[in-house]
């Protein structure tokens, strides 16, 4: 028996830009909700210029935006927060991540929102809370995975290195979707919404928290070691033959007796004090490191990874984006789907969200700047001749 999307009969009104809120509104669409954009009329979000890379869309706008209605309106102009607010009264959910402030000063900050509609929820991002010493700081991604402590420990032991995805930005984005979801079933039980703050820098600092807590309580953090794990060894990519790379973890002294035996072909470093166990092969990195890449350069990288999966060794291929959009693992499981576009069909992944016998996500169009503009305002209860007149005016495009 097929069920209907989780989200079904939820609206959603976003005055959203970027990544973190887009990304979270774009996973509550997915689930079935309706969600309402609301972009300038000069440009739209801003993400809409990053790049012309999917067929002369930006991607990180067409990452976090199919399944929107986008609405072009000018919040600026008293009639443009008007309208905003008329939306508002008949959704369910509010999502904004414009800079700190500028919410409050518009009247369409969670607190305020949450005040004229106790069924609402009201979702504030912003890159460090709202109060404290960093409340108006400027928090992009890149800034906050500093902040943050991510890069300090990513890269190699010579040069620290950021993220190469906007982690800060997903973070928050994963947690605004998950709070949207924990306020909704709350209002189930006792008929109120209520504010969900997101900040930025909490969220990125919570995925921190094994190298947080590692430093906090063992008193030094992890040294930064590239692909290689910090405190594990084998545990590191190695060249192959035919020019690829293979990363293998070896768990336990029991794994690395395996591995010697039946990929390095040394079933004598098993019981060698050097190696035998993982203090020694961690102590002895180098070493360890060196015998594990002269086997594996003798393979091919599909001959190395056959070797391992036989001998029980955690293995992957250190995979290129190309490799990954024809991942054979994601097309045995039908993962991939087509997405309109103002630009015609493009490709797009799944959610990871797979609810058994029901639909499939609903992967909406991605909308053109102001799109749904005039069937928004009419179902707003415009009249042609108001909507006539906001367009001369430039309330709305």
């Amino acid at each position: 028996m097929s069920h209907p999307l989780p989200l079904d009969g939820v609206t959603v009104v976003a005055v959203e830009q970027a990544v973190s809120a887009p990304f979270a509104t774009r996973q509550l669409a997915d689930l079935g909700a309706r969600v309402i954009k609301i972009e300038r009329p000069d440009g739209g979000d801003f993400a809409r210029g990053y790049d012309t890379a999917a067929q002369g869309l930006a991607s990180h706008f067409v990452w976090c935006n199919r399944g929107k209605e986008s609405l072009a309106v000018d919040l600026k102009d008293p009639r443009g927060i008007g309208l905003v607010r008329r939306l508002v009264a008949d959704a369910d959910v509010f999502v904004q991540n414009l800079a700190q402030g500028a919410a409050q000063r518009l009247g369409l900050d969670a607190a305020t929102l949450c005040a004229a509609h106790p069924r609402l929820v009201a979702v504030d991002i912003s890159g460090y809370g709202p109060d404290g010493p960093y409340a108006h700081k400027r928090a992009y991604d890149m800034l906050v995975q500093c902040e943050a402590g991510l890069v300090s420990v990513t890269g190699t032991s010579e040069h620290p290195v950021k993220a190469g995805i906007p982690a800060a930005d997903i973070a928050a984005a994963m947690y605004a979707h998950s709070g949207v979801l924990a306020a909704l079933l709350r209002r189930a039980t006792t008929g109120r919404g209520g504010v969900v703050e997101i900040s930025m820098l909490e969220s990125l600092a919570e995925w921190m928290g094994h190298p947080l807590h590692h430093g906090m309580h063992g008193g030094t953090a992890p040294a930064r070691t590239g692909v290689a794990h910090a405190v594990i060894s084998p545990y590191d990519a190695y060249p192959t033959a035919d020019g690829g790379q293979v990363l293998l973890s070896v768990q336990n002294d029991r794994e690395w007796r395996r591995l010697a035996e039946s990929v390095l072909e040394r079933p004598e470093l098993a019981d060698d004090p050097a190696f035998a166990t993982n203090q020694a092969r961690t102590a002895n990195r180098e070493k360890t490191d060196a015998v594990v890449a002269e086997a594996l350069a003798r393979l091919t990288t599909t001959e190395a990874l056959a070797g391992l999966e036989a001998a029980g060794i955690a293995c992957a291929r250190l995979n290129t984006i190309a490799d990954l959009a024809d991942h054979p693992q994601l097309v045995a499981r039908s993962r991939w789907r087509e997405v309109a576009s103002p630009a015609g069909a493009l490709r797009a992944l799944l959610p990871p969200i797979t609810l058994p016998g029901g639909p499939d996500a609903r992967m909406g169009a991605i909308p053109a700047l102001g799109e749904h503009t005039d069937a928004l305002l009419r179902e707003a209860g415009l009249t042609p001749e108001e909507i006539a007149e906001l367009r001369e005016d430039g309330v709305v495009a």
